[in-house]
């Protein structure tokens, strides 16, 4: 049964809905009264246009051809039971007093903030979650491209095999466990919220039931005539309103403060797991990239010694063939020019003074058990290759033929002797095929170069 509606004057109800033939004046007492018949009823009504045929149920709200510009009839409501029981129309109906709670609604207005800001997080955790998926596929791919071009002879290969496998292993357990100890915990906390959601709109239709009951058994009390009977009625059906309100009403009230202040605790949670996991992804992500990058650091180490055997291999060749040239010319030495011009020509008694003074130089190291030269040559390399150096010191040598001194000058060699090759103070005293130096025994026992001398440079090899 419809509800009672209030009188209106014909002119404001018509008022914009009709075509312009329809003369409000036209109406009677003053403007007609609904549920009076209207002079002009005849010819309009809601639905039908002048000249036109009655609008349909589908098409209420779509003007007749016939209709004025801008004329659209009202289009009824597809329920209307929900503007029956709507809270405005039964309290602008005078149906339901209309109860306010300013503390309840800020309650509500905080609960849609939470709700609103958690469907968000678990949103974007969950984007995060499958961003994490996708770097997980990406490195397994980039692993199993470097296993399947890391050749078997190439070092660590087993060690490579077993990196691949610890880093998709890492990235499995560290997606699975943001998506149990984060994503997890964060859909749960939401899984409340529809409950709760559902209650508050019942508490709402409940507050207006009421209100209602309430308005009616007032009115019913006011009542010029009074019945007993309605107003028992009334009254039990305001205390069973009343009673399922305020059940509603005070869970409510208890649960949703709760739930408020409980949102921090749940992003504490969300975001300290989130970063625990984090922490531990990283620092065992650092561990594993440290091996990889040991693994290539040895395998260029094994690239080069490759490269080095190859070239020590060719050059080993090449000095074996050096090393015939200088056994065939070792039994001649080359023949030493006279001296520069720039050097003057000894006398006899200076020549062999001069002789006498190279031999005794000469003889020192002669004077030297075997044990002890044994250990000054093992001491001379040591100390020769980190202690101080003569002055105009070049290279080492090492003698592989004995060569006997034929002037004072030049240095007697014995096969195995290290030479210190020095630079000429002048270097056009250097004749071809000779070289300058002092033996490096010598040096290291004496740190003088009084014993140096020229050698024949085919009776030596670089060392």
């Amino acid at each position: 049964m419809s509800p009672a509606r209030e009188p209106v004057s014909c002119a404001a109800e018509h008022a914009g809905k009709i075509p312009p033939q329809w003369n409000p004046d036209e109406c009677g007492d003053g403007g007609g009264r609904w549920g009076k018949r209207c002079p002009s009823e005849s010819s309009w009504r809601p639905g039908v246009v002048l000249g036109a045929k009655k609008a349909g149920p589908h098409d209420t709200n779509t003007p007749s051809p016939s209709a004025p510009k801008g004329f659209n009839p009202p289009r009824p409501p597809k329920n209307p039971s929900d503007c029956l029981t709507s809270p405005s129309v039964l309290q602008k109906l005078g149906k339901a007093d209309e109860t306010r709670d300013a503390a309840f609604e800020e309650m509500v207005a905080n609960f849609n903030k939470q709700m609103t800001e958690g469907t968000k997080l678990q949103k974007d955790l969950k984007a995060y979650v499958a961003a994490v998926k996708t770097m997980h596929d990406a490195s397994r791919r980039l692993q199993d491209c470097l296993a399947d071009m890391y050749e078997p002879d190439w070092f660590g290969k087993e060690e490579m095999d077993a990196l691949a496998e610890d880093t998709d292993t890492l990235w499995l357990d560290y997606h699975q466990n943001i998506t149990d100890k984060s994503l997890i915990t964060m859909d749960t906390y939401l899984a409340q919220f529809p409950d709760i959601k559902a209650r508050i709109a019942k508490r709402d239709r409940k507050m207006v039931d009421f209100d209602s009951a309430r308005h009616h058994f007032s009115s019913l009390q006011k009542g010029k005539k009074k019945d007993e009977a309605k107003i028992a009625k009334a009254e039990e059906d305001l205390g069973r309103a009343q009673k399922i309100f305020e059940e509603l009403n005070v869970e409510l009230q208890d649960e949703l403060p709760g739930l408020w202040d409980n949102r921090v605790g749940v992003y504490v949670n969300t975001f300290q797991g989130l970063a625990g996991q984090q922490e531990k992804f990283h620092r065992e992500m650092s561990k594993l990239s440290q091996n990889l990058n040991d693994i290539m650091t040895k395998l260029e180490e094994q690239r080069q010694l490759k490269k080095d055997g190859t070239a020590a291999a060719k050059t080993g060749d090449g000095a074996k063939s050096e090393e015939a040239n200088h056994s065939d010319s070792a039994s001649s030495p080359p023949k030493r020019p006279g001296p520069p011009p720039s050097r003057p020509t000894p006398s006899p008694d200076q020549r062999k003074k001069r002789v006498d003074s190279f031999e005794d130089e000469a003889s020192v190291p002669d004077a030297n058990t075997d044990s002890s030269t044994k250990t000054t040559q093992q001491s001379a390399v040591t100390n020769g290759s980190d202690g101080e150096l003569p002055p105009g010191f070049i290279y080492k040598v090492k003698a592989i033929h004995d060569y006997a001194a034929t002037d004072g000058d030049e240095l007697e060699l014995k096969m195995g002797d290290v030479v210190l090759v020095m630079a000429f103070d002048n270097p056009d005293e250097q004749d071809d095929g000779w070289l300058l130096g002092v033996k490096e025994s010598h040096w290291v026992q004496n740190k003088d170069t009084s014993a140096k001398g020229v050698f024949p440079e085919n009776f030596t090899q670089k060392v």
